[in-house]
């Protein structure tokens, strides 16, 4: 071939690899994503590296905030599609105004080994006496996602075990690595932390793990996956493709799993998945983490989140009339499970 036809033929080439380029990026659509920067928000890291949602299609654009009740007026607003954190009273607030949010899947449980939002207490408290047990906790400066989240229910099944009411300590709230640095300059006694910040902060000295929140309120639902209106309904097609990616990215997550840890088959792969993915870059750190429990077939527990409806209402943050019925979809997990058929656990190799 001639040096001008060769030219030629190779700038044909790029011209139609750059042609199929342009067209994939044109088939494929952006999901905006909110994040609560915690350990529980794996099945989304994990579905992004793998290329699950790639392949379905679909780029996902990640924003943090530090809880999820932060999240609901951008879901609302349609400036995000997807949420991920905690069922909070604002979440039924704005459904009882008529907002279209809605939760579609698990994130983050607490059975029995999955402790992953533990009670933290200052070290220096436990070491001189002052805390001793549950009931010690009366007159504490305890720090918090956001008010009316899910862990407040949490805190109060607490004090309710140590024989005291909500109103009987104080409530901080700030996002959860700012716990860390809270317990280090004794700003606050306590904190209910969600991994990986709560092992950070006894790591670091700063704090002792008192009890596992899968102890205080076994099979928690602590932690879901939120769809705005807009999306679920607009582009419902692309929703159901999102939760197939999500739920793939789940399922290798339990695969990880032994004992409460991130030690099962692929432990290694996950980790190194979540270093890439958060702040924390030390792979010991995640090795010592308490694990969230995530239900690989999708759905929440909902006796729990009534049980949370329930005691928001005691604390009057719901204003209107809602129930849990009015927020749950299980239309999109549904139609994943068809495709994917019920999780079977990974069979370690030999």
């Amino acid at each position: 071939m001639k040096k001008g036809r060769l030219g030629a033929f190779f700038l044909s080439l790029a011209l139609c690899a750059g042609h199929t380029a342009l067209s994939l990026s044109a088939d494929s659509v952006t999901v905006r994503v909110g994040i609560a920067n915690a350990s529980s928000d794996v099945g989304f890291f994990i579905a992004d590296r793998k290329g699950y949602f790639r392949q379905e299609g679909i780029d996902v654009t990640f924003t943090a905030f530090d809880s999820a009740a932060k999240m609901v007026a951008p879901l609302g607003l349609g400036r995000l599609d997807v949420g991920a954190g905690s069922p909070s009273a604002g979440l039924y607030n704005a459904v009882a105004r008529g907002i279209a949010i809605k939760i579609v899947a698990d994130k983050g449980s607490t059975p029995p080994g999955y402790g992953f939002q533990p009670l933290l207490v200052r070290k220096d408290l436990v070491d001189s006496g002052r805390y001793k047990s549950l009931k010690d906790l009366k007159g504490m400066k305890i720090a918090g996602s956001a008010p009316g989240s899910a862990s407040t229910s949490t805190l109060n099944e607490a004090l309710k075990q140590g024989g005291l009411k909500y109103a009987d300590v104080e409530r901080v709230f700030m996002g959860f690595p700012q716990h860390v640095v809270a317990l280090q300059n004794k700003a606050v006694d306590a904190a209910m932390t969600t991994e990986p910040s709560a092992t950070r902060a006894v790591q670091s000295g700063a704090a002792v793990r008192v009890m596992g929140d899968d102890q205080i309120y076994p099979n928690h639902q602590l932690a879901v996956v939120l769809y705005s209106g807009d999306f679920a309904k607009r582009r419902p097609e692309v929703a159901r493709r999102f939760m197939r990616a999500y739920l793939k990215g789940v399922r290798d997550y339990n695969n990880a799993l032994k004992d409460g840890r991130i030690a099962g088959p692929n432990a290694g792969e996950i980790i190194t998945i979540l270093t890439q993915s958060t702040a924390i870059k030390d792979p010991g750190v995640f090795r010592s983490i308490r694990a969230q429990g995530c239900n690989p077939d999708g759905r929440v527990d909902e006796p729990s989140l009534r049980h949370d409806l329930e005691f928001f209402k005691s604390e009057k943050l719901i204003e209107g009339r809602v129930e849990v019925a009015d927020v749950i979809d299980h239309s999109f997990v549904d139609w994943a499970l068809k495709e994917l058929g019920p999780y079977k656990p990974a069979v370690a190799q030999h």
